[in-house]
């Protein structure tokens, strides 16, 4: 009886398991079929970076406030907290005024958002929709695939982009967490027809309402300071890109991300460049915010660290950011992390910016939280207790799905 029961558990498992492989590979095909991977032409805008949520969300509020026509809001997490709520609000109250608020969130992102709260919205004016919900025939790829953009324009002409949600652990009210490091950009100039064509395209996929081709929307606007470009991504080519930069690198390769699991192309690049002698430098978290991340990337870290790689875990808080600079003339700032969901699962969007002088007050941004960093040694690394060394064989099992 119990060898049949046995049998029986084996066949249910291997059943399940080739049922998610199938359902990932065919979902995947699909997907990629209809999405497309997109390289906006170089603009000329004016940028200006935030670091710190308090100060972010105060001027993404304030401009949202002084719209006069229209809000488009994608986020991949709001929350039910008292922060989320006060967002929230401020969209009703601006539709209810004649706005029109248009609000995009990914349904697993944004899963605890309460029904009874979008009802609310909807009954303000409110137009929202979720995008990447889960959907039959490929139930299991939908639900990994997310849209994982932060992509706001108000009025066509002011635009955010870069890695911070809407909720209370962003500006360090949520005490697991305490103070929150992540990058942002505020754009405005050229680059922002660039932003709202992108929220319209996912807009339009979730909503089958097609505004791209609604000018009023889409607004001439003037010429910036900063030569930037952007790109789109949906769970393929962000591999070649991250490739090209780190084969570009002549000197200073710098990587910033909460989650560093990049994959077998990218880390033999990454390898190559310390052996033709670029410096190569990593900052991730001291803590985490999902189970088994930081085990993933820990297997990474053996032959870099003995090929000469700086590793720096970021002890002062959390640690969102999701950069790269190399030398003095690329820094890519966006919403995909250094990790296999952002490189073969999720839609993502980065800015890639080629001003010296802006790319400089990055780098001094980064010096600072290297002072708020402990440096991984070798040592320090081969230290790791059994338990952990278990965590990291299971958590590279599944590091696709992290």
């Amino acid at each position: 009886m119990q060898v049949s029961l046995l049998i029986f558990i084996c066949f249910i498992l291997a059943a399940i398991i080739c049922w998610f492989t199938i359902d990932y590979r065919l979902g995947r095909k699909d997907h990629l079929s209809k999405s497309k991977h997109t390289q906006y032409s170089p603009k000329k805008s004016n940028i200006e970076l935030f670091t710190d949520g308090e100060s972010l969300y105060n001027d993404l509020f304030n401009e949202i406030r002084n719209s006069q026509h229209s809000i488009h809001v994608l986020f991949y997490i709001i929350k039910n907290d008292e922060i989320s709520q006060e967002f929230l609000s401020l969209l009703s109250e601006k539709a209810s005024k004649g706005i029109k608020v248009r609000l995009l969130l990914d349904y697993v992102g944004s899963l605890t958002l309460k029904k009874q709260k979008v009802n609310e919205l909807k009954a303000n004016g409110v137009m929202f929709a979720y995008t990447h919900k889960p959907k039959l025939p490929y139930l299991f790829y939908t639900f990994q695939a997310r849209n994982h953009r932060k992509i706001t324009v108000i009025d066509g002409k002011v635009s955010y982009l870069g890695g911070f949600n809407i909720a209370r652990e962003y500006i360090g009210k949520d005490s697991k967490f305490g103070f929150w490091r992540d990058y942002h950009l505020k754009i405005t100039g050229r680059g922002v027809t660039d932003l709202q064509e992108q929220f319209l395209k996912d807009w339009y996929e979730a909503t089958e309402d097609n505004l791209l081709k609604d000018q009023q929307y889409f607004l001439d606007q003037p010429s910036g300071n900063i030569t930037h470009k952007f790109i789109s991504t949906y769970g393929e080519n962000l591999t070649k890109h991250f490739i090209t930069f780190i084969n570009d690198a002549k000197k200073e390769i710098i990587i910033c991300s909460p989650y560093f699991i990049p994959g077998k192309e990218i880390f033999d690049e990454l390898l190559a460049a310390l052996a033709r002698g670029i410096k190569v430098r990593v900052m991730v978290p001291m803590k985490q915010d999902h189970p088994l991340v930081m085990e993933a990337s820990f297997p990474y870290f053996d032959k870099l660290l003995l090929a000469g790689c700086e590793i720096y875990r970021y002890y002062h808080g959390f640690y969102h950011s999701k950069v790269i600079v190399i030398d003095d003339h690329l820094c890519d700032i966006g919403t995909a992390n250094f990790d296999k969901r952002s490189l073969y699962l999720n839609d993502e969007m980065n800015c890639l910016i080629y001003d010296k002088e802006f790319i400089q007050g990055v780098k001094e941004q980064i010096y600072e939280d290297f002072h708020r960093s402990e440096q991984l040694t070798y040592s320090a690394y081969q230290k790791r207790p059994f338990i952990q060394r278990g965590k990291e064989a299971f958590a590279t099992l599944v590091s696709h799905f992290l």
